[in-house]
Order: C-alpha cells, then sequence, then structure tokens
C-alpha cells in the first residue's frame, strides 16, 4: 500500500487510471475507503487520487491539535510527491474547507475546484454541533446518534432504514474505537476558527459548488455565500438529498463530478 511521509507521520493514499488529475478530498469521518464504489466511473478519463488526512482511515494519527492549514500542507506535499503540478480538486464538506483553503494559498497548483457541501466558515451553528460530537465522542453509540442521522435527509433515513441498520451495524466497531474518536475531536477542533469568508474573491480557478436540498449540517444557504464571493464560480443544487449525497444520489455526484472536470467545450469564464 502507498503511503506518504509527512512530517514524520505516514500518510495513505491511492491512484487510479490516467489522464487529468483528480483529487478527492474526504469529509471529516470518510476515508479512501468510502469512495470504493465510484473508483471505476470516476478513473475512466482520469488519474484520479485519493488521500486520507491526519487522523483518518489509514493514515496516522496525530500527536495533539493542529489547525487545518497542516491539512493544506499536507494536500501540497502530496501533489509534490507525485510530481503533480497542476490538479483538479474536489472537496467534500471538511474536504471542501481544506480545498478553499489550497485554492488561496496555492493558486498556481489548482485547475478547476469542485466544492460539494461546504463553508467557508465555522458558524455558531457548525461549532456547536462539532461540540456535541466531541462531547459524544465517549461513547460509541452515543456517537453514532450524534454525528449519523443529521448528514441524510429524513426522507431517505426513514425510506432505505434498512440500509441505514446495517450501516450502524458496520460503524459500531469503529464508533467504539478509542483512536478513531480521539482523532475524530483532533479533526473537529481544527475547524474551531475557520474563516476565510473575506478571502473568497481572491481565489483564481474556476469553480462548481454544490449543495444538497436538505442539508442540516451544512446548509444551502452556506454553499449560496460562497457562489456570491468567487468570481468564476457556478452553483448546483441536488435535490431530494442531505449532507450525505454521496449515498443518496450518486448518480448526480458523479454527472456534477466529472462532467465539471472533463468538459472541454466551456471557456469557464461564466456569465
Amino acid at each position: 500500500m502507498p503511503y506518504l511521509n509527512f512530517n514524520g507521520k505516514q500518510i495513505y493514499y491511492e491512484e487510479h487510471g490516467a489522464g487529468k488529475p483528480l483529487l478527492i478530498l474526504n469529509g471529516i469521518m470518510m476515508s479512501v475507503r468510502s469512495w470504493e464504489a465510484y473508483v471505476e466511473a470516476w478513473s475512466a478519463q482520469n488519474r484520479l487520487i485519493f488521500m486520507d488526512f491526519l487522523d483518518q482511515g489509514r493514515s496516522d494519527r496525530a500527536d495533539g491539535p493542529y489547525e487545518q492549514d497542516l491539512q493544506v500542507e499536507l494536500v501540497l506535499a502530496l501533489l509534490d510527491h507525485l510530481n503533480v503540478k497542476q490538479a483538479n480538486i474536489m472537496g467534500y464538506s471538511y474536504g471542501g474547507k481544506i480545498a478553499l483553503q489550497f485554492a488561496l494559498k496555492y493558486p498556481h497548483r489548482l485547475d478547476r475546484l469542485l466544492l460539494f457541501n461546504t463553508t467557508a466558515w465555522t458558524s455558531p451553528w457548525l461549532r456547536d454541533i462539532g461540540e456535541s460530537w466531541n462531547k459524544a465522542a465517549y461513547d460509541g453509540d452515543a456517537f453514532y446518534l450524534a454525528t449519523i442521522p443529521i448528514i441524510y435527509s429524513p426522507d431517505f433515513y426513514t425510506r432505505e432504514n434498512a440500509w441505514m441498520e446495517r450501516r450502524r451495524v458496520a460503524l459500531t466497531p469503529l464508533f467504539h474505537d478509542r483512536a478513531f474518536l480521539e482523532g475524530m475531536v483532533r479533526l473537529t477542533n481544527s475547524g474551531v476558527g475557520y474563516d476565510i469568508r473575506e478571502e473568497l474573491p481572491r481565489i483564481e480557478a474556476p469553480t462548481l459548488v454544490v449543495s444538497s436540498e436538505y442539508d442540516y449540517l451544512i446548509p444551502v444557504e452556506e454553499q449560496r455565500f460562497l457562489v456570491s464571493q468567487i468570481p468564476n464560480s457556478r452553483h448546483m443544487v441536488i435535490p431530494n438529498s442531505g449532507h450525505a449525497s454521496m449515498y443518496e444520489r450518486p448518480e448526480l455526484m458523479t454527472s456534477l463530478l466529472l462532467g465539471f472536470t472533463n468538459a472541454s467545450i466551456l471557456d469557464f469564464k461564466f456569465i
């Protein structure tokens, strides 16, 4: 398995396919394994790159608290390691925050930017949700109940409740793992104080901002603000979906991701 040595920590990544580089940045509770169902479709035309952030998946755990700029530098280190001069970057939720900060700090390393269900700041709403997760992180069952229901739309959660129960069984061992929960607390706390709202007009890359209609974790209003401030951006809303659009509407997510990444007929100077 491929690893990158970053500041003495082993960082897990994967590559699939060939073509235009497409780097996927995980949501906070995700890992490379979360994307397995997408590999075939997303790598058909692209050099598809996945990575686990510090404190995620098969990457090492941190020794103590850190801020998100450490993850930004990790992204740069991986692109350098893979000799990728310029990449298309898709950030999902937490990964979108890292992608935004990367776009501001290293604009020359970015081709196109895709932001799914993310925000430019840690609002009081999001801060307190994160604090509720931290409070529940010492009881695996409580952690599940604090984190999982809110990321799905009520309709999907009810209609696909048998699937949700199977997912609960699959997640239970992980949510009782002390190292995982401690890493989740560090990941959550790394976003405290995150606020790049005033910097958004400096983003140069063509940007696609994607919302979910029933996202109660990071509501649509947050993505509307992103589009109002990022000069060369477009906004799409996935209907009938909560924050976990990758599970609820995978066909739409794939269409948007590949369409924006690989389209060659547009100059991306949106009117």
